[in-house]
């Protein structure tokens, strides 16, 4: 019993992990740039909702969209004024101006919100109930159907609508698109928004299971990064199964070897990955 309440532990966290790779895999497989400030967006997202809930006393689960529309106009507009003018530039160069955005949204998140520990702490934030003999927390269940109900949306939005052609037809030849009449540099921006607005859902759950700073960031971007790898972007279920393989893989390795090497089985599960599928790609399909 102890085993299948760790293995639901891991599903349900695992979700959430992949809602938090679905921004950085949709811009990689897009953009074609490693964002490594995508962390820190996270972590704003997270801000987003904490004050959405705290000041003007929205619930958490209503304050997701708010905060991901602020996520998209933010996101949609650090793509047209500055990552736009690097976008074709070599991968060293966007590494790092999105390393030192990442500095740059630390620290000013550090002035603004301070380094204190927050969380989001609705009322039912300790509620849960038994299923089968095991104990579901009601905040993780509902971030998991979340992550699953943004991953839909994100698919049905890149194979049934024309802006998600547009993307997808970006991804695979810039300049057939050009020729279809696709304006790259907008269409970019909004494909940047919308990973960060996905990135701000992400935040506002994280939210809700773990404490808030602006430190955060960092660790994020590295576990977004490897269920990425671990997912792709060929559907982005696929990157919310990689999610689930990650926190599964962290609950048993927090089971049996203690929370020390939870963060190392993340990598280790990378290195089998790329191993094994060595030419594994994150273009959108």
């Amino acid at each position: 019993m102890v085993l299948a309440q760790i293995l639901l532990n891991g599903i349900l966290l695992g979700g959430l992990y992949g809602l938090m790779a679905l921004g950085m895999a949709l811009v990689w497989g897009v953009l074609n740039i490693v964002n490594l400030s995508h962390g820190a967006l996270i972590m704003l997202g997270g801000y987003a909702v904490y004050f959405l809930f705290t000041l003007a006393g929205i619930d958490p689960f209503l304050a997701l969209p708010l905060g991901m529309a602020v996520m998209f106009a933010f996101g949609y507009g650090l793509q047209r004024h500055l990552l736009n003018l690097i976008v074709r530039s070599k991968m060293i160069n966007t590494l790092l101006i999105t390393f030192g955005l990442d500095v740059v949204i630390t620290y000013l998140a550090q002035l603004g919100f301070t380094a204190d520990f927050r969380t989001i702490n609705p009322a039912y934030a300790g509620s849960n109930f038994a299923l089968f003999g095991l104990t579901v927390p009601v905040i993780r269940l509902a971030a998991f159907g979340v992550a699953v109900a943004l991953a839909a949306a994100l698919w049905l939005l890149l194979n049934r609508m024309r802006l998600g052609r547009a993307i997808r037809a970006t991804s695979q030849n810039l300049t057939a698109a050009r020729l279809y009449g696709v304006n790259p540099t907008v269409l970019y921006s909004v494909t940047f928004g919308i990973g960060a607005a996905l990135a701000g859902a992400a935040g506002g759950l994280y939210g809700m299971v773990s404490d808030l700073t602006p430190y955060i960031g960092a660790s994020l971007t590295a576990k977004s990064f490897v269920i990425a790898i671990i997912g792709g972007l060929s559907n982005p279920f696929y990157v919310i199964l990689g999610g689930i393989c990650v926190g599964v893989a962290e609950a048993l390795t927090a089971l049996y070897f203690g929370p020390t090497y939870s963060d190392v089985i993340s990598f280790g599960l990378l290195v089998v990955v790329l191993v094994l599928r060595p030419n594994r790609s994150l273009r959108v399909s």
